[in-house]
């Protein structure tokens, strides 16, 4: 999943090599911290915060084949 968030991102940035990700896991649920390059944190969210939802509705579909929740948070 960790893979998955960072090919996104790197495909959504003007700045590929400054996303960074880390995933945090847990027994049921993993948490994945996106850092991005401060000019292209508008790129990720999106408007009214439409991209960011899409991500999270992206890895929650592929956390669910493991049976397993995924957080995706987006760090300043």
């Amino acid at each position: 999943m960790k893979d998955l968030v960072k090919y996104i991102a790197q495909a959504l940035v003007d700045n590929p090599d400054a996303v960074v990700v880390s995933e945090i896991e847990g027994e049921q649920t993993s948490v994945i911290e996106l850092r991005v390059a401060k000019e292209d944190l508008g790129k990720i969210i999106g408007k009214h915060g439409r991209t960011a939802q899409s991500i999270r509705t992206i890895l929650s579909a592929s956390s669910a084949k493991n049976r397993k929740r995924a957080v995706l948070e987006i760090i300043e």
